[in-house]
């Protein structure tokens, strides 16, 4: 791949995890608060159908089974776990916890693929998790024992997810393949949604806005995005842009919620994009 070429593809791929980072706001400032299969399932399903009526293709064979298991680790289970956690901590704290993911990914595209893994990406991993650290958690920062878990277990499961998009592509586009994902993974929240909580209340105009955010633009297109990334870099670098979405978190939280940002917070903005970079050079980028 040409380096323009593939600076380009960095630079999308980067939009997504950029946008992610308004998804603590959006939860907590627009939704309906202790729904969070339903608001999963909502942001997922009606994307993922959309885009199957408009592109009307299927998949075939063993990409039946493939796909259910994508949609559980990428959508089902981490989006799952991700609302639990942003629902029990502060944005900051819950995308601290998932910044472990890129480290994660680096020892499963080791297990899985064969990826040699290289010390200056597990540095910039780590720096990238120790910037976050800095960025977000203050001395008034709750950790709940609960959210951490979750937090934990959903960067395990979108880690998973990520390497196993890597490793299986079907010879469909990105759209095509973001669709079925998402459809999987919807479909596997309805009965967990309508099993372990009560109905959703009458939505309120607000409500309707943060779904319509979540699921169109944090969910359909930014996943189209990801996953198009995904297909054409390597793991480790993909799993490192993670790192941009605390960062928006924490700027939105300053700039829409009143939040502080101090020197160290401005350090560690400084530490996160250095990580990014880092790791962009360790992978040949």
């Amino acid at each position: 791949m040409k380096t323009n070429s593939k600076r380009l593809i960095l630079a999308t791929t980067a939009l997504a995890p950029a946008i992610w980072g308004t998804t603590y706001v959006a939860t907590t400032e627009l939704l309906p608060a202790g729904y969070p299969l339903h608001v999963a399932m909502l942001r997922a399903l009606p994307a993922g159908l959309l885009l199957l009526l408009v592109f009307r293709t299927l998949p075939r064979g063993h990409w039946w089974w493939r796909v259910t298991i994508l949609g559980a680790l990428n959508f089902t289970f981490f989006w799952a776990m991700l609302f639990i956690s942003a629902y029990r901590l502060p944005g900051g704290v819950a995308a601290t916890v998932g910044a472990v993911q890129p480290l994660i990914v680096i020892g499963l595209a080791r297990l899985v693929m064969g990826r040699r893994i290289r010390p200056a990406a597990v540095l910039a991993a780590l720096a990238g998790l120790g910037g976050v650290g800095l960025l977000v958690l203050t001395p008034s920062a709750t950790l709940d024992p609960i959210g951490i878990v979750a937090g934990l277990a959903g960067a395990l499961s979108m880690a998973a997810g990520t390497v196993l998009t890597r490793h299986w592509q079907p010879d469909v586009p990105a759209l095509t393949f973001t669709a079925w994902q998402l459809t999987a993974g919807g479909l596997l929240l309805v009965p967990l949604a309508l099993l372990l909580e009560p109905p959703l209340p009458p939505l309120t105009g607000p409500n309707i806005l943060g779904f319509l955010w979540l699921g169109v633009v944090g969910g359909a297109l930014t996943y189209i995005i990801w996953f198009r990334g995904i297909a054409r870099l390597e793991p480790a670098a993909v799993a490192s842009l993670g790192f941009l979405s605390p960062l928006v978190a924490t700027l939105l939280g300053w700039l829409l919620l009143g939040q502080s940002l101090s020197l160290p917070q401005m350090l560690g903005f400084v530490t996160v994009l250095a990580s990014v970079w880092m790791a962009q050079r360790a992978s040949g980028g």
